[in-house]
């Protein structure tokens, strides 16, 4: 079975409230990081069709700062599967009254998809479309090569 990188993409809108905002005025980076692991969650559950576990965060920019009522806007889409194991990009996105959008943090999360006693299960290969999704593809393996070195490694 395949899928499409469409057929999995998932969107968060979060308006930032006062909770969401530490001593110095920005939005808690653990908040952010909640969201992008409940992004990375739906968008892997999607593709694979199962529960799903986090595996690894591999890689975690934070780029600016959030404020009170600006709204978020989080982008989950897969960049490239193994056997059981999935890599999602989680893109966030700041906007503001006016609509204007930056972007503060992108983050690589691996997820795992399980069957029903909880082992690890095939996932649907990626059908790619566009450059752009096999450029992020190419970065996934080399992302993985060095997940798997850092394993071996004991890292």
């Amino acid at each position: 079975m395949e899928k499409r990188v469409e057929d999995s993409r998932t969107e968060l809108v979060q308006l930032l409230m006062p909770q969401h905002i530490n001593g110095t005025g920005r939005l808690f980076g653990g908040m952010l990081m909640e969201w992008i692991d409940v992004v990375a969650g739906v968008t892997a559950r999607r593709h694979s069709e199962r529960n799903v576990i986090t595996a690894a965060v591999d890689n975690l920019q934070f780029k600016a700062g959030a404020y009170v009522n600006d709204t978020l806007l989080l982008v989950g889409r897969l960049t490239y599967v193994g056997n059981s194991s999935m890599e999602v990009r989680v893109d966030t996105y700041a906007e503001d009254l006016s609509g204007k959008r930056r972007p503060i943090n992108r983050a690589y999360l691996v997820m795992v998809a399980l069957d029903e006693e909880e082992k690890p299960a095939r996932v649907p290969r990626l059908i790619l479309e566009t450059e752009a999704q096999i450029a992020e593809w190419e970065g996934g393996i080399k992302r993985n090569e060095l997940r798997r070195i850092r394993r071996v490694e004991g890292y």
